[in-house]
């Protein structure tokens, strides 16, 4: 990377800081809904990463059982510890199948 981008992005960074801090409160009303809506979206797109990425290529293996198995406890209001202990649980069926 280059100091060119370095600096411009340190930049950006601190005109956006400058923005919300004169901006103040004036669009936080309006832009509640979509920065509620944010956290579960990138965390979503990092389990999306993690369970088909490897590097550049596209891998589907018993990671995306495991995942979406994880996913119907969740959907079924299963417990933290039992969502966790079904996505080991499918992942390692999977492995041992294979």
């Amino acid at each position: 990377m280059s100091w060119t981008a370095v600096l411009v992005i340190s930049g950006g960074a601190y005109a956006f800081k400058l923005l919300g801090l004169v901006a103040g409160t004036r669009f936080a009303a309006a832009l509640e809904p979509a920065t509620v809506l944010l956290p579960p979206a990138l965390f979503s797109a990092i389990i999306v990463l993690m369970t088909v990425a490897d590097g550049p290529a596209l891998v589907i293996d018993a990671r995306v059982a495991g995942v979406g198995l994880a996913t119907v406890a969740v959907w079924r209001r299963a417990p933290f510890v039992v969502v966790v202990l079904v996505a080991m649980a499918a992942t390692a069926v999977v492995r041992l199948v294979t």
